[in-house]
């Protein structure tokens, strides 16, 4: 890392204002409740939280929105929520984060995802999750596409698929997504579920962390680096995107660019730092990604400045984003480590 490269970042951010990047897929509702626990339930071996705090925050491809908004960016997100008590505070948090709610379809017959964390002492208790994906019906998704249609023919710098396995990405809604991107040379990032990872052929970047990777080509997952090179050469080949980035938690990321016939790759490790929590890390690893990416910032560029981010939201607790000051400052504390 030199200052060259902090500088180049930097020049990269500047680009971040303004820039239109669209999100397609599951939006949830975050809520958290947090307390303290001093003693164990006498009706059962479980600890008694007494309950200090309750927020609720974005998630899913709400959160890839947020993280955006919290960049600089102009993000589009087309989803579906329910019009339900959840929807309505959903709305209220894009809104207010600086994501416009314009793009939302919102289907009567649905129930908008909820999920709910117990956090205690910094530790997660329990979660409990509110979601029904089979009530997601054909005209939901036929409306949400057209949605996309819309927000896509705006003008768009990239298009982020945020697959969250709870039914709004399908094979055919995944197919029409990415053919309206291709129609209007917008290149398409994929934060890839397991089931679905092999339908996302072509598209300019795919961001599954190690055990997504394994999992989708159907192989057991092996350990080490060398392992990794050769399943990402093999993925990039197979499916022939521009680009491959496997996240590998404490062991930083590794990059795979196609060039030509070849497979490049380049390691980026992670400076050892205290993490709090990992919830919506891949969240900020897509989102900062595209954004770079859009900005003008190659894919090595894009893949460092994701990393950099990724290491801020780790050292907080819950559902987090990063700011360009954060982005910078984590980037400087590598020149100076």
């Amino acid at each position: 890392m030199t200052k060259a490269v902090l500088k180049r970042l930097s020049s990269l951010a500047s680009g971040f204002r303004g820039r239109k990047i669209t999100v397609f897929g599951d939006l949830m509702l975050d809520r958290y409740v947090k307390g303290s626990v001093k003693r164990i339930s006498p009706e059962a071996p479980v600890p008694v939280v007494r309950v200090t705090s309750e927020s609720s925050v974005c998630g899913g491809a709400a959160n890839v929105a947020v993280n955006l908004a919290t960049l600089g960016a102009a993000p589009a997100l087309v989803s579906v929520a329910g019009r339900d008590s959840a929807a309505e505070e959903l709305t209220s948090l894009l809104s207010a984060a600086g994501v416009p709610p314009t793009h939302l379809v919102q289907d009567p017959s649905f129930r908008t995802i909820e999920k709910t964390r117990v956090i205690a002492e910094h530790q997660q208790v329990v979660r409990f999750d509110r979601e029904h994906p089979a009530l997601l019906g054909p005209a939901a998704k036929k409306a949400a596409l057209a949605s996309l249609d819309e927000a896509l023919s705006g003008g768009c710098g990239a298009l982020i698929l945020s697959d969250y396995g709870k039914g709004l990405l399908e094979p055919a809604t995944i197919k029409a997504a990415v053919a309206l991107a291709a129609r209007r040379n917008v290149p398409v990032f994929v934060d890839p579920k397991v089931e679905h990872f092999q339908l996302y052929r072509g598209v300019a970047c795919i961001t599954p962390n190690t055990s997504e990777a394994f999992g989708g080509m159907r192989l057991t997952q092996r350990d080490g680096q060398p392992a990794a090179e050769q399943l990402g050469r093999t993925i990039v080949r197979k499916l022939a995107c521009r680009s491959l980035l496997i996240t590998q938690g404490e062991h930083g990321m590794t990059l795979f660019t196609r060039r030509g016939a070849a497979v490049d790759s380049v390691h980026i490790p992670t400076r050892a730092r205290e993490v709090f929590d990992v919830t919506g890390a891949g969240d900020t690893v897509i989102s900062t990604l595209a954004l770079a990416w859009a900005a003008g910032g190659s894919p090595e560029e894009a893949a460092l400045a994701a990393n950099f981010a990724a290491g801020v939201v780790v050292a907080k607790l819950g559902t987090a984003s990063v700011t360009v000051e954060e982005l910078l400052e984590s980037a400087r504390s590598w020149i100076t480590a």
